[in-house]
């Protein structure tokens, strides 16, 4: 009897140990999960992706999450009119100063920062 119940006792405590051992990593910020590479790669790649649909989404998923660093992409005219708009400096200009800003801003490369 006593037998049984160490062994009882022992299934126990190994059964407890293994679930501790292969329990996922905790981020030390909170008590979620930490990501491993793979997944915050697709974390970071889906916020890049943001507004791109069907086979071009497709196209910079596919090669966001390999690692490939893709030249970046043209802006279309309507990414760069929301870009420029929600500039701070655009907000506070009015008429003929911010016809002139946007024309500007609409101009330049998107690396050129406005």
């Amino acid at each position: 009897m006593t037998s049984r119940l160490s062994l009882m006792v022992a299934s126990v405590a190994l059964a407890f140990a293994a679930s501790t051992a292969f329990a996922a990593p905790q981020d030390a910020a909170s008590s979620t999960p930490a990501k491993n590479s793979q997944q915050q790669r697709m974390t970071d790649c889906n916020k890049q992706a943001t507004g791109k649909t069907g086979d071009d989404r497709k196209t910079f998923m596919s090669s966001c999450l390999k690692g490939e660093s893709a030249a970046p992409a043209k802006m279309t005219q309507q990414e760069k009119m929301k870009s420029c708009n929600a500039d701070p400096q655009a907000k506070s200009l009015k008429g003929d100063a911010r016809k002139q800003f946007m024309s500007t801003c609409l101009s330049s490369s998107p690396s050129a920062g406005h």
